[in-house]
């Protein structure tokens, strides 16, 4: 299907400002565009909720929670920029990633009008 063609999935990248803008590099010298970008935030308090069930739920070793919030912090400082320089595209949609699950796929869907 030639409407599928060329179609890029970018999850969890680019991580760091020089990241975006060598990835807009790329995209500026192959006539490539970002159509969408979804932030979906998180706050900290639900990602305690959801690691400590999880944890529960799947005894999981690598879900020390000292660990995971090490890691939230790090990665909300680097990827602040990013969200800033994101931010001013109009193509920015930001989703509360709090919400159920098909509440989400449901707000995504709506944007790319499946």
């Amino acid at each position: 299907d030639s409407q599928k063609k060329n179609r890029f999935i970018f999850d969890g990248y680019p991580r760091s400002l020089s990241q975006a803008k060598n990835l807009n590099l790329l995209l500026d010298e192959s006539n490539q565009k970002i159509d969408l970008i979804f932030f979906l935030n998180v706050n900290k308090d639900v990602i305690i909720k959801r690691i400590e069930k999880r944890k529960k739920l799947e005894n999981r070793s690598d879900d020390d929670l000292n660990i995971i919030l090490k890691r939230y912090d790090t990665y909300m400082e680097t990827t602040k920029p990013v969200l800033e320089y994101y931010s001013k595209n109009p193509n920015f949609h930001e989703i509360d990633g709090a919400l159920e699950i098909d509440q989400i796929t449901n707000k995504i869907d709506a944007f790319l009008n499946v």
